[in-house]
């Protein structure tokens, strides 16, 4: 390294931020018996450390113990990232050349943790199967971590919600930049070059997810995304994405048609506004995560569409690094979470039906819980489909 690199210049929150936040996952370390802890997703170890980089693919972990000051292992090539980023005092990196896992126990002898109990997080995206496998071989009475810091990202404090409301702002650029970017002849490329570009002006950084947009047949299907098709008179048009604010995320759907909507889109906009709004109107404080999708559903299933609508009605928003732009281990409103609702949540609520192969009408808001309820945080008009004359 040529010279020193300040330390924590870019971290998004003060250092007592993360001293705070250090000292909570102590206590669920400490209420599982664990002696330390790994922390290998990337979502997890921003939270903790401030640590973030688009190099993730490579093996990062956070050690940290129920009694000590935390390490934390990476890449070489991540060193300066981590001191811009980070106030952990002590790391060790490795080389390319390097095996990873000789690096970690290797650091785990030096800070005595060698035969102690130790978890580890099984619920992130990026260990191994191989990894955990070998690690699993050193140390055979490796407990499970998972959990503990999700936990804590549940409710939001004041400044990550001041962030999750920003990167709603960016959003809210972006998804009027692609309504207003809907004409015959454009493509989804467009679209997205459109909703992109009024979102990174607007001060967003990379996405957890790239924005779907689709058209026509193909926007009938759940999860497809932009292919240069060109939009023609009579055509829907599905648009989804998200801000990011220091790694915080937002979501926003919207549709919009070329020419009138036929009466079967009517209809279902109809049940999506107002499944939408039962869904808000039950997110209070006390609720279970489950009553919000069971309002949804109320309304969805009384319509007779029920097979229009196989999923949950939202989910926790929050931290988030690719593939994802939601906080999945964090919270679901679905029939299967009995977790109670509490204020300083925050979700994605994205109500969609489908005319499988053919359009979905699908139209979402992100709230904030709070004493009185879930509160709309983007400001995007109209809720209803945008019409574009063809």
């Amino acid at each position: 390294m040529n010279g020193p690199t300040p330390r924590g210049t870019e971290a998004a929150f003060p250092e007592t931020t993360y001293v705070g936040r250090i000292a909570r996952a102590r206590e669920g370390l400490r209420a599982r018996g664990l002696d330390a802890a790994l922390f290998t997703g990337p979502e997890n170890i921003f939270y903790l450390t401030g640590q973030q980089t688009p190099g993730y693919y490579t093996f990062q972990a956070l050690i940290l113990p129920a009694e000590g000051e935390p390490a934390f292992l990476l890449r070489e090539l991540e060193v300066h990232n981590f001191l811009r980023n980070s106030f952990v005092a002590e790391y060790r990196a490795y080389g390319d050349g390097e095996a990873p896992l000789d690096a970690l126990l290797a650091l785990l002898r030096h800070r005595g943790l060698d035969g102690r109990r130790i978890g580890i997080e099984k619920s992130g995206w990026f260990l191994s199967i191989a990894f955990y496998e070998a690690l699993r071989a050193a140390l055979p009475d490796l407990a499970d971590a998972s959990g503990i810091v999700e936990a804590m990202r549940r409710v939001k404090s004041a400044e990550e919600i001041a962030r999750i409301e920003e990167a709603m702002r960016q959003a809210d650029a972006g998804i009027r930049a692609g309504l207003a970017a809907v004409r015959s002849g454009a493509t989804e490329n467009d679209l997205v070059a459109a909703m992109m570009g009024a979102a990174v002006a607007a001060g967003a950084e990379y996405m957890g997810m790239e924005p779907l947009v689709s058209s026509g047949p193909r926007s009938g299907v759940p999860h497809a995304t932009w292919r240069r098709r060109r939009l023609e008179a009579g055509d829907a048009v599905f648009l989804e994405m998200s801000g990011c604010q220091d790694r915080y995320h937002s979501g926003l759907m919207r549709t919009a048609w070329l020419g009138e909507p036929p009466p079967l889109a009517r209809e279902l906009e109809a049940v999506v506004l107002e499944a939408l709004d039962a869904a808000i109107a039950a997110a209070r404080p006390g609720a279970p995560c489950a009553a919000p999708h069971r309002a949804a559903r109320a309304v969805i299933d009384a319509a007779g569409m029920e097979d229009r609508f196989r999923k949950r009605s939202g989910y926790s928003l929050g931290v988030a690094f690719a593939p994802d732009w939601g906080e999945w281990q964090v919270a679901s409103l679905h029939d299967s979470v009995d977790l109670p609702l509490a204020p300083g949540m925050c979700f994605h609520v994205p109500i969609t039906l489908r005319e499988w192969g053919a359009f979905t009408v699908g139209i979402s808001e992100s709230i904030l819980i709070t004493e009185g309820g879930g509160r709309i945080l983007g400001n995007t008009p109209p809720r209803p489909i945008h019409v574009v004359t063809a």
